[in-house]
């Protein structure tokens, strides 16, 4: 049975902030003169969206906490998430919405959790063709043809949008397509529009002008959620709560410089993947930048969540799509591991 990516809206940004923080903890290794090992999953293939990853790995930022960690591409956040519940993987990569469905089908004490909040805006959009009359207002899609893959996160969200704006689910046609197919259809024009993470569209941005284009953000829709978080096995926090510590000071500390310039996160992602092109990557990151650092992030800094936002984002989740169990939201995410507020605020 395929598992459905649940998404909701997060309701006013005016929500208290709960920060966790924690004191800094040093990773101890596993024997002396040894670093304790830990395999971390991303979500998807390697690109810009994640570069910072690779910064802090070749600048030895995991080494220096006492970590050897190692980053394997991953096949989608429900497999992040399994994988990481198998014990095969530590920490990984995962969309925080797989994490609601993922504890309402496993209730109980909680086996993976969310330790920081990587999107703090999920980037899902609908991009169309303004020769096919597609504008940024989501009325235009009606009659229209969208493409996209048969399960994946941005189709899910749409009757949330659709819900947000007063319009029917099915005011367009869906064009079930493989993923590595969308732009290759966008640009015959079989197609009107398409889904997308706003920042994977960039492939599609090097074949068409973007002028020609229409961005139709979700989040502009009135539907504002969490995406893709940190996630780790509630084992490692319960026993070894330093080694998570170390992993995000090492990564958040990446992903701040990465804020700051770009240029070496990308050129370490290319060192891992040759076939990379710096150029797309770098425009890739600049829009993986906005949902990263998000508005939120100026008053809690990257990472926290507004634990308010995600309790409503549950209970509406729970309700659209019939969830039998609700799980709560502190066994969603767990801030306490998370580096000092000071450390994760950047310039916005």
């Amino acid at each position: 049975m395929q598992r459905r990516l649940f998404l909701s809206s997060l309701g006013s940004a005016a929500a208290l902030s709960t920060s966790f923080a924690a004191p800094p903890l040093r990773a101890q290794p596993a024997a002396p003169g040894r670093l304790t090992p830990l395999k971390f999953t991303l979500d998807f293939r390697i690109t810009g969206q994640t570069a910072p990853f690779f910064l802090a790995q070749s600048r030895g930022y995991y080494r220096d906490e006492g970590l050897d960690v190692s980053i394997d591409v991953g096949s989608g956040s429900v497999a992040s998430i399994t994988r990481i519940a198998s014990g095969v993987y530590q920490m990984g990569l995962g969309d925080i919405s797989s994490l609601v469905e993922f504890n309402a089908q496993n209730p109980g004490t909680p086996v993976v959790q969310a330790v920081y909040q990587y999107y703090n805006r999920a980037p899902f959009v609908i991009i169309g063709r303004k020769d096919r009359g597609v504008t940024t207002d989501f009325r235009s899609l009606a009659g229209k043809k969208v493409a996209a893959a048969a399960v994946e996160a941005t189709r899910r969200a749409w009757p949330m949008v659709a819900r947000k704006q007063g319009l029917a689910p099915d005011l367009f046609a869906w064009a079930t397509t493989d993923f590595n197919a969308r732009d290759n259809v966008m640009v015959r024009g079989d197609v009107d529009a398409a889904t997308y993470f706003h920042d994977s569209a960039v492939s599609l941005f090097a074949r068409m002008k973007p002028e020609d284009l229409s961005v139709l953000e979700f989040s502009r829709g009135g539907v504002d959620l969490y995406g893709n978080a940190i996630l780790a096995g509630s084992n490692l926090i319960a026993q070894n709560p330093q080694v998570v510590a170390a992993f995000l000071r090492a990564t958040n500390r990446a992903i701040v410089e990465t804020f700051a310039d770009p240029g070496p996160s990308i050129a370490a992602a290319k060192q891992r993947e040759p076939f990379l092109d710096e150029k797309v990557e770098a425009a890739r990151w600049a829009i993986t930048a906005r949902y990263v650092g998000a508005s939120d992030t100026r008053s809690h800094g990257l990472g926290d969540i507004r634990r308010l936002l995600l309790e409503r984002q549950v209970d509406e989740v729970a309700e659209v799509f019939g969830l039998k169990a609700k799980p709560a939201a502190s066994s969603l995410f767990d801030g306490s591991m998370l580096p000092p507020r000071a450390q994760r605020m950047v310039a916005a």
